[in-house]
């Protein structure tokens, strides 16, 4: 921060975050210039002024005396969406469960590489028959719905109206979810298979 700032400018600033500090509002131009020397209180704003174009303030607040400073971490900071956590889903066999909304995952946009949009949504994994793509117990996965799966993508699924998430391959023309753990069998709807969402991103808890 001390890198963008002038002496003064720098001092100004340690000034104002002292007197927030000690008294629990910001000092007036006034008293900025007093402190400082300054011969008129338009040098004062002139300081203020070049703190906010530097990013260290806030624009100027409505109310008086209550200058805002700004983080130096703040600007750092990358775009988060919230996404709506509907529950869990099996990642082993097949469950039939109808899915509550239980919160929502806070995601780092430009981390992730995604862009969420009104459908999409996630779900805590269950069990381990998608550990040959790296999906595990425990695991967010970040869905779309209304994506085309493609054959190879992770989805959410509805086989035979249980819920599961698996591998989606297309084979001959004809669907089927393929289990990444060898202990699990195939799946072949017998009536319906409906995607619910196709896996876009993966968030994983520290452990």
């Amino acid at each position: 921060m001390s890198a963008l700032l002038t002496q003064r400018q720098q001092q100004v600033l340690t000034f104002i975050q002292t007197i927030q500090q000690q008294q629990g509002f910001s000092p007036s131009h006034r008293e900025i210039a007093r402190h400082f020397g300054f011969k008129s209180v338009k040098a004062a704003a002139d300081h203020l002024h070049a703190l906010r174009r530097k990013g260290v303030l806030a624009p100027p607040p409505r109310q008086a005396r209550s200058l805002i400073v700004v983080s130096p971490w703040q600007r750092l900071r990358r775009p988060v969406v919230d996404v709506p956590l509907y529950g869990s889903i099996p990642a082993g066999l097949p469950d039939e469960r109808h899915q509550q909304a239980q919160g929502c995952v806070t995601v780092d946009v430009e981390s992730l590489g995604i862009r969420p949009t009104a459908r999409t949504f996630a779900l805590e994994v269950r069990g381990d028959s998608m550990i040959g793509k790296h999906i595990v117990e425990g695991d967010c996965v970040i869905l779309e719905h209304g994506k085309t799966p493609r054959s190879g993508d992770v989805v959410a699924a509805l086989i035979d109206n249980e819920s599961t998430l698996k591998t989606f391959v297309l084979e001959h023309g004809k669907p089927w979810l393929r289990a990444e753990n060898p202990r699990y069998p195939k799946l072949v709807p017998a009536a319906e298979l409906v995607i619910q969402g196709v896996m876009v991103g993966l968030i994983r808890k520290a452990r």
